[in-house]
């Protein structure tokens, strides 16, 4: 055993004991985080517009914060990013994070001298929390691969300006030293901005190489793994016997996970990670329970709103002492960024209050209701995992679901789910039957549908291999950060999916 392992022991057993002190008291970490914050931002122009000095409590916070997303804060946001100090947290921040997902274009999420540590804390604590929970540190003595975003860094504002960049690519350069070393790939093949030019560079740098951990966004690494197995015609886990630990964040790992598997050829350990631009939430902290750990006490104050309640005027905000088991909530974030009441747009689910773990289950706007059915992303996933339990011959790449509205009298209106599988079921009408029947159960909204005959059975259209790559390059989306949306409330994914065939 090398001596970073060595050495990691005692040091993941210090960690998981400063996380056991703040979570014998998760509501008074947070009521005290809430006060630190907005003490510490009285004097900035966001600071002064809210009253912050009156502030006592979480709802007097309520009371004159209210929640926005990006489009809403988007005034104090240009000002941040044209330079001007003191607004929303003090001085000016250390880098904007560079993300899509506005209607009027990318956002620019900023990352303070406060905030950074939430960034690359996160993750070495998801590690360390690994190593405390299993004892298995081999992976630290070998390469490291993180398939992440260009590093390269523009200044954006006047005068040469605040660095801005993928959040992957800022944290990259903060990585330290003593794992810099076993990283890979290189600095310059990190750079490469065309996905799959850099994917093959990425193949040739790591095979012979003792690489013993991989993390990405799941379907990134799955092409890198399919790239891998096409030049040597072997599985990956014979490529790198040494690879233990498959690290995954971004979206859901569970419908790739099979095809993951398979690629490698034998079992690994994975983690998930709940990484965003906005903050680094959560973590799983036990391999086998799906449950990731919030994080209570690294600069993040969270409110917890009723997902079905979101669109509400003055929605319910609940503290951590609120909320419940089981329930969907959408994730409202207050920072040391300088996000007040910043609406993430993800939903989770409570599976554990002490200490308070979460699964992701969607996104507030990744939704299906075309006709009042309020699908969320969690119960087609569920759906589609088991349809494959069923039908065990088949392997699922990818998949979106969309509305398909009857236009003419007489023609039903329907969801249509769009599937890329690297092995087609070989009863497709019988695979089909189960995403119906399990979503029937999971969801009384469209089982009322179905039962008024308001909507017709789902159509399952199978894709040719490549179909999700190919429009993910058409709208400039391949690789990187990028996710495909598993629920849309309109048919853009779908029908720019059907032009690609």
């Amino acid at each position: 055993m090398g001596i970073k392992a060595i050495l990691s022991r005692p040091l993941a057993a210090y960690t998981v004991h400063r996380y056991q002190q703040w979570q014998q008291a998760p509501a008074a970490t947070q009521r005290r985080l809430l006060h630190q914050l907005v003490h510490a931002a009285t004097g900035t122009a966001f600071g002064r517009a809210h009253d912050f000095g009156a502030i006592q409590t979480s709802a007097d916070f309520a009371a004159r914060v209210p929640i926005r997303d990006y489009e809403a804060g988007k005034a104090y946001f240009d000002r941040v990013k044209a330079g001007e100090p003191d607004v929303l947290w003090p001085g000016r921040p250390l880098y904007l994070a560079k993300t899509s997902g506005t209607t009027s274009g990318a956002k620019y999420i900023p990352i303070t001298q406060a905030s950074i540590g939430n960034h690359i804390n996160g993750a070495k604590d998801a590690l360390l929390h690994y190593v405390a929970a299993t004892g298995r540190a081999r992976f630290l003595d070998g390469k490291l691969i993180f398939l992440s975003g260009s590093p390269e860094l523009e200044g954006v504002g006047p005068g040469g300006g605040i660095p801005t960049g993928r959040l992957s690519g800022i944290v990259n350069h903060h990585v330290p030293a003593y794992l810099r070393r076993n990283q890979l790939p290189s600095y310059a093949t990190n750079c490469l901005e065309d996905w799959e030019t850099k994917l093959d560079a990425i193949v040739g740098e790591t095979l012979g190489q003792p690489l013993t951990l991989i993390s990405g966004i799941p379907p990134w690494v799955q092409m890198y793994f399919d790239r891998l197995t096409a030049r040597t015609g072997r599985p990956v886990g014979e490529l790198f016997p040494q690879f233990d630990l498959f690290v995954s964040g971004g979206v859901s790992m569970e419908p790739y996970r099979a095809r993951l598997l398979e690629s490698i050829g034998r079992a690994v350990d994975s983690i998930e990670l709940f990484p965003a631009s906005e903050g680094f939430l959560a973590f799983q902290d036990q391999p086998g329970n799906p449950g990731l750990l919030l994080r209570l006490a690294s600069g993040i104050f969270f409110e917890f709103v009723p997902a079905e309640r979101f669109f509400e005027v003055n929605p319910p905000r609940l503290t951590i002492a609120e909320v419940e088991l089981g329930k969907q909530y959408a994730v409202v974030l207050t920072s040391n960024a300088g996000l007040w009441a910043y609406s993430l747009g993800d939903t989770v689910r409570f599976v554990d209050l002490h200490p308070h773990r979460v699964v992701v289950t969607g996104r507030i706007k990744h939704f299906l209701s075309a006709f009042g059915e309020h699908v969320i992303g969690e119960e087609v996933e569920a759906a589609l995992r088991e349809a494959v339990r069923q039908h065990p011959e088949a392997e699922v790449t990818e998949f979106t679901v969309a509305p398909l509205v009857g236009e003419e009298a007489g023609q039903p209106s329907r969801h249509e789910w769009l599937v890329e599988f690297a092995y087609p079921p070989r009863d497709a009408a019988g695979f089909a039957a189960v995403l119906e029947a399990t979503m029937r159960q999971l969801n009384t909204y469209y089982d009322d549908l179905r039962q008024g005959n308001i909507l017709a059975p789902l159509l399952l259209t199978a894709l040719p291999a490549g179909a999700f790559q190919r429009y993910m390059k058409s709208v400039g989306k391949l690789g990187g950060q990028n996710k495909v949306p598993r629920l849309g409330n309109d048919r853009g994914v779908a029908a720019g999916l059907h032009a690609g065939l």
